[in-house]
C-alpha cells in the first residue's frame, strides 16, 4: 500500500497542471481575456505589466507567455525560490527566499514596487501568484524599516523564522505580516490605483480565504473586507471595480485529483475537510477514527480518506523535517500491527528544512524502527521526523515540483 499511496500522490500532481489550468482561465481569443466573468480588452491598455511570483512563477510565466506572446508585448517579472532551471527571455527574473526572505526577496520587493508606481490608468497588471510568495517578496513598510538595510533583512529574517516556527496557523501568520509589509494586504494594488488590475493564484490556503495567498498583495486586508463588501452592494460599484481576483488552482482541485486517483484503484474514498490547521495529533487520531469509521460502512472493501491543508506542527527541537514528516510519525504507534498505510506530503516537493516532500508508513513500521533502534517518541520531540524515515527509507523524494496547492495526506486501509 506504500507504493499506492506513492502513486496516487504522484497522479495527483501531474492533475494539477498549472499550465493547463491558466489556459482555462485566462484563455485569450483575440485580444480578449478572461477574469472569471470579466473580460478585458488587451487593445484598449498602452502596456501590460505582467507580476509572477511564488513557487509555481516559473511554470506560470512560461504559461503567459504561451498566451500572450509574441502577439501582445509586456513588461516581466518574475520571482522564484531559486533560480530558473532555464533561461526566461523577456523577463527579469529575481530568486527570493522561503520559508524566510532573503536579499533576493528585498530586491524582488523593491523592483515591484518601482514598476508599479509608474502604472497608470491606461495600464493593464496581471499578477499571478502562487504559495510561497510572503517571503518570495518581501519590502517593509517605511514606520517598521530599519535605516540600515543589512539590519532590516536581518531583522525581518529572524521575525519571519519565529512566525513560521510558532505553530500559529497560517491566516494567523500572514494577519501579522500584513501589518508590516508594503507587498502584502492589498498594498500592490494601492501601488498602481488607476490600473486594472487582474490576480491569478494557485492557492496554498484554505477556500475563502484567498487574501492569505502572498498575504493578500491585491486584496483587501480581510479585518476591512466585510465593511468594504457592504459599501460595494450598498453603491453598486462591483461592475466599476478595476482588480478582479481569480483563483486558477486550489485545495479543491487537489483533493478532487486525488480521490479520482484513489477510486481508480478501488478504495471506496471520503475527503475531509476539518483537520486544516488541526494540531498535528488531533488530526491524526481525527484522521485514523474517520478511516475506521469508513472500513465499518464498507465492510470488505478497501476505504481510503484524503485531507488537504495543514496540520499545526510547532517546531520542538533542532532536527530534520516538517510538518507532512512530523505527522506520518505521529501516526506510526497508531497503526503498528494494522492494514493502513499513510502519506503525508506537501505538494511544493518540500517538508520544512528537509529535502524531502513528506514521508509514508504503515502497519509494520514501528516494528522495524524497533529493529533498528529507533525511538519514534525521541525523534518527534528533536522534530527530527525526516532522520526517522530517511533511515527506514520512506521518505518521498520529488524535488522542487514548481507547483503549490497545499498539503496532501492519504489514508489508505485494507479489509481485515
Amino acid at each position: 500500500m506504500k507504493e499506492t499511496a506513492q502513486k496516487i500522490f504522484r497522479e495527483t500532481l501531474r492533475a494539477l497542471n498549472i499550465h493547463d489550468a491558466l489556459e482555462r482561465h485566462l484563455a485569450r481569443e483575440g485580444s480578449i481575456i478572461r477574469a472569471g466573468r470579466t473580460e478585458v480588452d488587451l487593445r484598449d491598455y498602452r502596456e501590460i505589466v505582467a507580476i509572477v511570483y511564488g513557487k509555481g512563477a516559473y511554470a506560470m510565466a512560461q504559461s503567459l507567455d504561451a498566451l500572450l506572446a509574441p502577439q501582445f508585448a509586456y513588461d516581466r517579472i518574475v520571482v522564484g525560490p531559486a533560480p530558473p532551471k532555464r533561461e526566461l527571455p523577456g523577463w527579469r527574473t529575481f530568486a527570493g527566499g522561503h520559508p524566510v526572505p532573503n536579499e533576493g526577496s528585498f530586491a524582488a520587493g523593491r523592483a515591484i514596487l518601482q514598476r508599479l508606481q509608474k502604472c497608470d490608468e491606461r495600464t493593464l497588471i496581471l499578477f499571478l501568484l502562487s504559495g510561497g510568495g510572503s517571503s518570495i517578496v518581501e519590502s517593509p513598510l517605511p514606520m517598521v524599516s530599519h535605516p540600515d538595510a543589512a539590519s532590516t533583512i536581518a531583522d525581518f529574517r529572524k521575525f519571519n523564522a519565529a512566525l513560521t516556527g510558532c505553530g500559529a496557523a497560517i491566516e494567523q501568520i500572514n494577519i501579522i505580516r500584513r501589518h508590516v509589509s508594503a507587498t502584502k494586504g492589498g498594498r500592490l494594488a494601492a501601488a498602481a490605483p488607476a490600473s486594472m488590475k487582474l490576480t491569478y493564484g494557485v492557492s496554498d490556503v484554505p477556500l475563502g480565504e484567498e487574501n492569505s495567498l502572498g498575504s493578500g498583495p491585491t486584496l483587501p486586508d480581510g479585518s476591512t473586507l466585510g465593511d468594504a463588501e457592504r459599501v460595494i452592494r450598498e453603491y453598486s460599484l462591483r461592475e466599476k471595480l478595476r482588480a478582479h481576483f481569480v483563483l486558477i488552482l486550489s485545495q479543491h482541485d487537489l483533493t478532487h485529483a486525488a480521490h479520482h486517483a484513489c477510486e481508480s484503484r478501488g478504495y471506496a474514498c471520503v475527503c475531509d475537510a476539518e483537520t486544516d490547521n488541526m494540531p498535528l495529533e488531533k488530526a491524526a487520531d481525527h484522521l485514523l477514527k474517520m478511516l475506521e469509521q469508513q472500513k465499518a460502512m464498507c465492510a470488505g472493501h478497501r476505504v481510503a480518506v484524503i485531507a488537504g491543508g495543514e496540520v499545526s506542527s510547532p517546531v520542538t527541537g533542532d532536527g530534520v523535517g516538517g510538518r507532512n514528516s512530523a505527522f506520518v510519525l505521529a501516526c506510526v504507534p497508531k497503526i503498528a500491527g494494522k492494514k493502513i498505510t499513510v502519506l503525508s506530503v506537501g505538494t511544493d516537493g518540500i517538508d520544512g528544512n528537509s529535502p524531502a516532500a513528506g514521508a509514508v508508513a504503515d502497519g509494520e513500521s514501528l516494528g522495524r524502527a524497533r529493529a533498528a533502534g529507533l525511538d519514534p517518541g525521541d525523534f518527534a520531540r528533536r522534530s527530527d521526523a525526516y532522520s526517522f524515515f530517511e533511515r527506514l527509507g520512506d521518505t518521498i523524494v520529488t524535488g522542487p515540483t514548481g507547483n503549490n496547492i497545499r498539503d496532501l495526506r492519504v489514508l489508505l486501509a485494507e479489509p481485515d
